[in-house]
């Protein structure tokens, strides 16, 4: 499984999340971070709504162009969210 956080530099939010994401040590994925400000279409979809997080069925990191359907967007999580939170929500759409 591959998560994909779609952030930006100075993001306190996106930080936080990535941190929290780092320390989930009960599920197995990759963690591939996607700087919207170094794509322009990144950057118009995602500029207001950093961090966006994906759950992506693709294997290929750097792959951005991947099949329809192969991602599937996450909810935001709190930023109040703790670690045991994130996870149970990444288990909950794992599940799906």
């Amino acid at each position: 499984m591959r998560l994909i956080l779609y952030s930006k530099p100075g993001c306190h939010l996106c930080e936080g999340l990535q941190e929290k994401l780092e320390q989930i040590q009960n599920l197995s994925f990759e963690l591939e971070i996607r700087d919207i400000t170094t794509r322009e279409d990144w950057f118009g979809a995602y500029e207001y709504e950093v961090p966006v997080l994906y759950l992506s069925n693709h294997r290929g990191a750097e792959d951005a162009e991947v099949e329809e359907g192969s991602e599937k967007l996450l909810p935001r999580p709190s930023p109040r969210a703790s670690v045991q939170q994130l996870e149970q929500m990444l288990r909950k759409y794992l599940a799906n």
